[in-house]
């Protein structure tokens, strides 16, 4: 899975160490495509709280006020966009910001019928090629952060 913004993808239900030794709990979605934008759903079972958008940063919003209603009515504390993570499989991601597989595994030095058959589900990534495809994107989306169009 790739993970939304800074965050890191968490397999195991997620908690990210902290500054002084504190831990911070992350919530995660998992995001699926619609005929009508995205949904999502929280991946433990105990977080009953569900979000739908026409963009993944809506999606990613809405999901922050369900789970805060959710946390509400059982009493807890309430959870910022920083405590979730927004999370998309990698033809979901390929598709969403349509990315031309080629020219990207050509990028991250891949064989672009590998990436191909992990794009199209036919064969699953090890940790160590989801790690160098998910590095791939944020050096791509760090590089088109730093142009000055015209």
């Amino acid at each position: 899975m790739i993970a939304d913004g800074d965050l890191m993808t968490f397999p195991d239900g997620g908690s990210k160490e902290m500054a002084k030794g504190t831990e911070m709990k992350i919530y995660i979605f998992i995001v699926e495509k619609t005929d009508t934008g995205y949904s999502a759903y929280g991946k433990d079972d105990h977080i009953n709280a569900v979000s739908v958008g026409s963009t993944i940063t809506e999606v990613k919003k809405n999901a922050l006020e369900s789970l805060n209603l959710l946390f509400e009515q059982q009493g807890k504390k309430q959870v910022t966009l920083e405590d979730i993570s927004i999370q998309l499989d990698l033809p979901q991601v390929f598709d969403y910001f349509e990315i031309n597989a080629k020219a990207f595994s050509e990028r991250i030095k891949m064989n672009t019928q590998l990436l191909n058959q992990y794009i199209n589900g036919s064969k699953e990534p090890s940790a160590k090629q989801i790690s160098k495809i998910t590095k791939g994107l944020r050096e791509f989306g760090k590089e088109l952060m730093e142009l000055d169009y015209m």
